[in-house]
C-alpha cells in the first residue's frame, strides 16, 4: 500500500523566507479595514497612499485606450514615447541631458528594486541603507540571499546618510553598494545637493553602486529635492507615479540607469515580468500633462503639514524628524511608550486611528516611534488630531 499524500512529509520553504518580515504598514491596514467591516470608524493614516485620484488626464487617456480593444505586452523596457517623456522630464525639472534608452519603465518601483538588485549585485554581497528607512529595502535584499548592512541615522548628521558614514562601514567590512532616498521614507528628511554629491563622489572612489530612491520628487515644502544624476552619471535612480502622480494602484515606475545596464535589465526584466502593464504606461504619459492639478493636490499636503506640525506637540508629541517633503510625519512617542506595536494597536482599537508602528523602518530605535501618514484629506488630520486629543489625556 502507499501512503496518503496527506502522511507524506512536506517540502521545506526556502530557508530566506525566514529572514523575510512582514511589511507592517500592511498589516495595519489590514487590522483597520477588518475594524471597518465590523461597523467602526477608522481614520486612516498608516500607509503612503494619496486620497486623490489619478490625474483626469491619465484616467482619460486609459479609458480611450481601453475603447481601442486591444491591451497588449510591450517591449520590456517600456513604450518608446514614456521613456522619451521621461528623459524630457529629466531636463525639464533638473537640467540633466538623459539619453531615452536608459530609462527603463517598472511594474512600479517595487519591481525596479528588484530589477537593480539583481543586476548589481551577487548574492551574499553587501549594501548598506538606513535605519529608519523604507522596510522593503531591507526584505527584498534578504529575499535574494543579499545583506543589507544596516546605517543608523542620528540626529548630529541631521537624520541622513553621510559620505563619512558610508566609509566608515566600509571600512569596518567591505561594501558593494548603498541605497539613499530622499525625501525619506518615514520622515521626508531630505538629503541636501551638496551631500548627495558626496555621496556619489564616495562611492566612485570606493567602487561601490549608488542607488538613489527618488519616489518622492515633487512632494517638497521648501527647496526642490536634487537628484543624483545631476552629479554622478552612474547612479542608479529609481522613481514612481505612485505618490507625486497619484497612481498606487496602476504599479507603474521607473529606473534610469548607466548605459552598461541597460541590456542586462532588460533581460532580467523579459523573463521576470514581461512588460510592464500597457494600460499604465499609457495613463502615465498623459499624467506629465497634469501639473495644474498635482500641485493642487500637493498645496493639500501642505496644509495638512502645517496643522499636523502646529498641533502635535500640544499632544505630547514634541520631538520628530524635520519633514522637508514626501507626505510623512515620524515622532519619538517615548513620552508615552517604548512599545510602538503595542501603542498603535491599542491607538487603532480604542482611538480609531491607524499609524504605522517604528519598528517598521527601524528594528532597534523603532520601538519608541511611529510614522503617520498626511496624505489623507484635511478632515481626516483634523479628526485624528481629534481623536488622539480625547485618548492621550
Amino acid at each position: 500500500m502507499t501512503k496518503s499524500s496527506s502522511s507524506l512529509p512536506l517540502p521545506a520553504v526556502a530557508r530566506r523566507m525566514d529572514r523575510v518580515s512582514s511589511f507592517l504598514a500592511m498589516d495595519v491596514l489590514s487590522a483597520a479595514a477588518a475594524k471597518e467591516r465590523r461597523g467602526d470608524s477608522v481614520v486612516h493614516m498608516e500607509v503612503g497612499q494619496p486620497s486623490a485620484p489619478a490625474p483626469r488626464a491619465a484616467r482619460e487617456a486609459a479609458k480611450a485606450a481601453i475603447e481601442t480593444g486591444r491591451i497588449g505586452y510591450t517591449e520590456a523596457l517600456g513604450t518608446a514615447a514614456l521613456r522619451e517623456r521621461i528623459a524630457w522630464h529629466y531636463r525639464d525639472v533638473y537640467g540633466v541631458s538623459l539619453a531615452p534608452e536608459r530609462v527603463v519603465v517598472t511594474t512600479g518601483s517595487s519591481a525596479g528594486f528588484v530589477l537593480a538588485f539583481l543586476s548589481l549585485f551577487d548574492p551574499g554581497q553587501r549594501v548598506a541603507i538606513t535605519a529608519p528607512g523604507y522596510p522593503a529595502y531591507r526584505n527584498i535584499l534578504e529575499a535574494l540571499d543579499l545583506e543589507p548592512v544596516v546605517i543608523p541615522l542620528t540626529k548630529a548628521d541631521g537624520w541622513i546618510m553621510t559620505a563619512q558614514a558610508v566609509e566608515k562601514a566600509h571600512a569596518e567590512k567591505p561594501l558593494h553598494g548603498i541605497l539613499a532616498m530622499s525625501p525619506a521614507n518615514p520622515s521626508g528628511t531630505m538629503i541636501g545637493r551638496q551631500v548627495l554629491a558626496a555621496l556619489g563622489a564616495t562611492c566612485r572612489r570606493l567602487g561601490l553602486w549608488f542607488i538613489s530612491d527618488e519616489i518622492y520628487h515633487g512632494l517638497t515644502y521648501g527647496e526642490a529635492a536634487s537628484t543624483a544624476l545631476t552629479s554622478d552619471d552612474d547612479a542608479v535612480v529609481i522613481n514612481s507615479f505612485s505618490k507625486y502622480y497619484c497612481m498606487t494602484g496602476w504599479r507603474i515606475g521607473w529606473i534610469v540607469v548607466p548605459e552598461r545596464l541597460v541590456r542586462p535589465i532588460e533581460r532580467l526584466a523579459q523573463n521576470l515580468y514581461i512588460s510592464p502593464p500597457y494600460l499604465s504606461q499609457v495613463a502615465a504619459l498623459a499624467a506629465f500633462d497634469a501639473a495644474e492639478e498635482l500641485e493642487a493636490v500637493k498645496e493639500g499636503y501642505a496644509r495638512n503639514r502645517a496643522y499636523l506640525l502646529e498641533e502635535l506637540p500640544r499632544l505630547g508629541i514634541t520631538e520628530m524628524h524635520p519633514v522637508d517633503g514626501a507626505f510623512y510625519i515620524y515622532a519619538d512617542i517615548s513620552r508615552f511608550t517604548n512599545d510602538s506595536i503595542g501603542f498603535t494597536k491599542r491607538m487603532l482599537e480604542e482611538a480609531g486611528v491607524a499609524a504605522t508602528p517604528g519598528l517598521d523602518f527601524d528594528p532597534v530605535e523603532g520601538s519608541h516611534y511611529l510614522r503617520l501618514s498626511f496624505a489623507g484629506s484635511e478632515n481626516d488630520c483634523r479628526e485624528a488630531v481629534a481623536r488622539l486629543a480625547t485618548w492621550l489625556k
